[in-house]
């Protein structure tokens, strides 16, 4: 397999972790929160993740613990930050940070153990195709990833609920006027988020790297956090973005396995480098920032 190919064939399962995370920050921010805890609930749904399948418990109840963990996590930011009305910022940092303490603290003991991962499901004659054919031969969390995408697209522009959470975003006072909890409705936004992130860091630490080490998210919450303004908010750039992102971190890999005389420590920061260009590109665009922009996004609302 050349370089080409296995950036293609590892694109969607290197992206997933990101695009889980950014899709559920997607819906918090798109309700007018803000929560930069992303890179916590992400470290503590993946140590949860990894000691349940390690001790037996199989994948789907450990990402359905991480989920779990994640929710838990995302109702204590929602506690602080919107019902004792304290500082988004603030607050998502607090709760980024006790997520990482607590994935440490459960995760010590499992340190460098490993654990089997799942078999990829393959599409018939499409996956014979010549160099894109590994696009389709992924696991089952791929695969439902991309259907996630797909029905948070819908929801967010077809359905009531989706554009009643995009109108409590714009205006919450109009919302509330309506009838409607603007607390309910980003307290249920909020605990999707964290229930996503559990789950991509489950991803991480069970299938895509089915190890334990301290620090393994290394940054993808805050890449999720970042690729939520890199989509503009928008559910499609939101996919490419995350799969930009899976292909930079693939192609570090592939320079170093074709042994490019590159320092390790200028590909490992490649995703990080990236993030930060395309976002100084963005942000200089005062026109789509403010046209896509969500108006109450970190505000307090009373």
């Amino acid at each position: 397999m050349n370089a080409i190919e296995f950036i293609i064939s590892g694109m969607l399962a290197a992206a997933t972790p990101f695009l889980l995370a950014a899709l559920g920050e997607l819906v918090a921010e798109r309700s007018g929160v803000l929560n930069l805890g992303v890179e916590g609930m992400m470290a503590f749904g993946a140590a949860l993740a990894f000691i349940i399948v390690y001790n037996g418990g199989g994948h789907i109840l450990a990402f359905l613990v991480a989920g779990i963990g994640g929710v838990l996590l995302s109702l204590l930011f929602a506690f602080v930050a919107l019902g004792l009305r304290a500082n988004q910022v603030a607050t998502g940092l607090a709760i980024g940070i006790l997520g990482l303490g607590l994935s440490a603290f459960f995760g010590k003991p499992y340190e460098s153990y490993t654990i089997k991962g799942i078999s990829k499901i393959s599409i018939p004659v499409l996956s014979d195709i010549p160099v894109i054919g590994g696009l389709f031969s992924q696991d089952i969390v791929v695969w439902l990833a991309i259907l996630t995408s797909a029905g948070l697209w819908y929801a967010l522009t077809r359905m009531k609920a989706g554009l009643l959470l995009r109108a409590v975003g714009e205006n919450p006072k109009a919302v509330n006027s309506l009838g409607y909890s603007v607390f309910a409705l980003r307290i249920g936004a909020v605990a999707f988020g964290g229930l996503m992130a559990g789950i991509a860091g489950a991803y991480a630490s069970t299938v895509y790297t089915p190890l334990w080490a301290d620090g393994m998210i290394a940054g993808r919450g805050w890449i999720a956090v970042a690729l939520v303004v890199f989509g503009t908010w928008m559910v499609g750039r939101v996919f490419l973005g995350a799969c930009l992102f899976g292909a930079v971190s693939l192609a570090g890999i592939a320079a170093q396995t074709a042994g490019l005389s590159i320092p390790s420590q200028i590909l490992t920061s490649l995703p990080y480098l990236v993030t930060i260009v395309v976002l100084g590109i963005i942000s200089s665009n005062k026109r789509l920032l403010k046209l896509n922009g969500i108006a109450s996004l970190g505000e307090t609302y009373k």
